[in-house]
């Protein structure tokens, strides 16, 4: 093969084997990431997190989790909300309590369009009653979001998505799970990315922060995810936050390229006692441009339980992060930030 200009380097080719021989490091011979990690740098990015308005709007499950012919209830902020599927496939949400005598409209019978009573059959859809308005509602393909009135938020027409994979290039992975604290602890636990190699080891190696890319509002990582004790798949990923309850890592270089994290934090209340749950929702959006990869859409359904196992996984050790922060929080305890 022949190149045009004298000196020019043959194209490179891309190894068919994302692997790479990384060895874990043995615990005693681990760097400490403490210093890296200071207080005053992750709160600036929190404070940046913490200033984007999600207007209104709040996570409330997975597209797959509302049927065409049952109605579905979420909690948030203390208020019920009931899910279902107009006529035409489209998220509709309301308030979860009928109007009549006050009934629960979870798994209720949806037709043609309404939500039918358990109790007596009162059909609600848009319209139907000036005691019963309904709100906006929004099913993105991969997650299920309503608008809701909000303290110091200033509603919008949507919700601020980031950019996702090609759908017909992807598949998704959606976990749920609920803690004790709030949402910003959910968002700061994710702004210290140096908790990684350290929490996470059966999860994360070879983790550095290049603060040169990073930025107030991206922190941009280089990671190695492990796949044995010996062998890791390394890529570059930013984690940037769209809203205040959400924040996303992307990949930016490396295997998957393109494929990001969701993690959206939804406050459902709080408990007699003033304590406040928090369910975390996480989409992991996985893509590739390798040709082997539609193999692995075409396997999806039996991917996503590893996926939603390893995330799982994680959002354990992550959510002990979240409420002990929340905890010191609540005792008054002021350490690091």
């Amino acid at each position: 093969m022949t190149y045009l200009h004298s000196g020019a380097q043959p194209p490179r080719r891309r190894s068919p084997n994302p692997l790479r021989r990384l060895p874990e490091v043995p615990r005693d011979r681990l760097a400490g990431t403490w210093r890296e990690a200071r207080p005053g740098r992750i709160r600036r990015s929190f404070d940046d997190a913490q200033g984007r308005d999600p207007g209104g709007w709040h996570v409330v499950g997975a597209s797959t989790d509302v049927g065409a012919d049952r109605s579905v209830v979420r909690t948030v902020g203390g208020r019920e909300v009931v899910l279902w599927r107009g006529a035409d496939g489209d998220l509709l949400a309301g308030p979860g309590t009928c109007p009549h005598l006050g009934a629960l409209l979870d798994d209720c019978e949806v037709m043609h369009g309404a939500v039918f009573c358990r109790w007596h059959g009162l059909a609600l859809e848009p319209g139907a009653r000036r005691d019963w308005l309904t709100f906006p509602a929004l099913d993105d393909g991969v997650l299920l979001w309503v608008r809701l009135p909000t303290e110091g938020e200033e509603p919008t027409d949507a919700p601020a998505l980031p950019v996702r994979p090609p759908g017909a290039a992807s598949f998704a992975t959606v976990v749920t799970l609920r803690g004790t604290c709030e949402p910003s602890d959910v968002v700061a636990n994710r702004l210290d990315p140096w908790h990684g190699t350290w929490y996470h080891p059966y999860a994360f190696s070879h983790l550095t922060v290049d603060d040169a890319a990073s930025t107030v509002d991206r922190l941009v990582v280089d990671v190695a995810f492990r796949v044995t004790r010996r062998y890791a798949v390394p890529v570059r990923a930013a984690f940037s936050c769209p809203d205040a309850r959400t924040i996303v890592m992307t990949i930016v270089e490396g295997e998957g390229t393109g494929s990001v994290v969701e993690t959206h934090a939804t406050l459902v209340g709080h408990d007699r006692h003033g304590r406040p749950t928090t369910v975390v929702t996480e989409a992991t959006i996985a893509h590739s441009d390798r040709r082997g990869f539609a193999v692995a859409r075409a396997l999806s359904p039996l991917l996503r339980p590893a996926v939603a196992s390893t995330a799982r996984r994680l959002w354990v050790d992550d959510l002990a992060y979240a409420e002990r922060r929340w905890l010191l929080r609540d005792r008054g305890e002021t350490v690091g930030y």
